[in-house]
């Protein structure tokens, strides 16, 4: 996030806490050899008067000066959302908190006929707010858009009705989350139509993966539609249906195909 910067006037190397959305990428990333920081800083400033370079690779921190703070709420959501080793309670899940329809097959969380949605917001090295995605939650739950339940933002709001979230983590900075809903087919151009304007009022980036189940391996219905509607799109992931079979519809289906 470009959270750790040198401050000329002090000739020292600061974090903005504002910036920093408790990652842990610096913590993790630097190799930390734990020298006398007096020794470390004598002999930079020998080596500066003699004019020739002595400064460490930008993965060491030679002092071992990096460590994780213990957060607590709201600050504690930055960790949570940020750090992809960290577990969702909300979820189970590490990273994002989700796995979106990637387990389809067995989870049924898009049904024939529907479309499911995952509108991503932020990135590494430019993050976003929690102010900024109640910005789209808001304006969709107008909509009467349904926000999945085993989702983490969806958990983080006080009514699903309004996409309200939480007041004491609102202005809370964050890597990157994923919201994540569901519609008819014929309601697929305005939502899309909602995220593009929401999209270029909030400060932050945002990327949007649509899915629907195939009929005999093809989609008949969605990607005709988005070649209509001029959005550009590539079939980035499809889920083969390998899993074990939990949901009753696929077990029905099996049944009767069965010899």
């Amino acid at each position: 996030m470009g959270a750790i910067y040198v401050d000329q006037t002090r000739n020292r190397a600061l974090i903005n806490d504002d910036a920093c959305v408790e990652c842990g990428t610096c913590y993790r990333g630097m190799s930390t050899e734990h020298l006398n920081p007096v020794m470390v800083r004598a002999v930079r400033k020998a080596a500066k008067f003699l004019r020739f370079r002595f400064e460490p690779e930008p993965d060491v921190c030679p002092t071992g000066a990096f460590e994780m703070n213990e957060l607590e709420m709201p600050r504690l959501i930055r960790q949570i959302f940020s750090d992809p080793v960290v577990e969702h309670k909300s979820t189970g899940i590490k990273g994002r908190g989700t796995e979106e329809v990637k387990t389809n097959d067995v989870s049924l969380r898009v049904n024939s006929g529907e479309v499911g949605y995952t509108i991503e917001f932020g990135r590494p090295g430019v993050g976003v707010r929690f102010s900024d995605i109640q910005e789209m939650t808001r304006v969709l739950a107008k909509e009467g858009i349904t926000f999945e339940k085993n989702n983490p933002i969806t958990h983080l709001m006080i009514d699903t009705r309004t996409g309200d979230l939480r007041t004491d983590i609102i202005n809370e900075k964050i890597l990157s989350a994923i919201v994540e809903i569901k519609t008819t087919i014929k309601e697929v151009e305005r939502v899309l139509e909602i995220v593009e304007q929401v999209g270029e009022r909030i400060d932050t980036v945002t990327a949007v993966g649509i899915s629907t189940r195939c009929e005999d391996g093809e989609d008949k219905v969605l990607a005709p539609l988005l070649d209509k509607l001029g959005y550009y799109y590539s079939r980035a992931k499809t889920n083969m249906g390998l899993g074990r079979i939990t949901n009753q519809i696929v077990l029905k289906h099996a049944e009767a195909v069965a010899p």
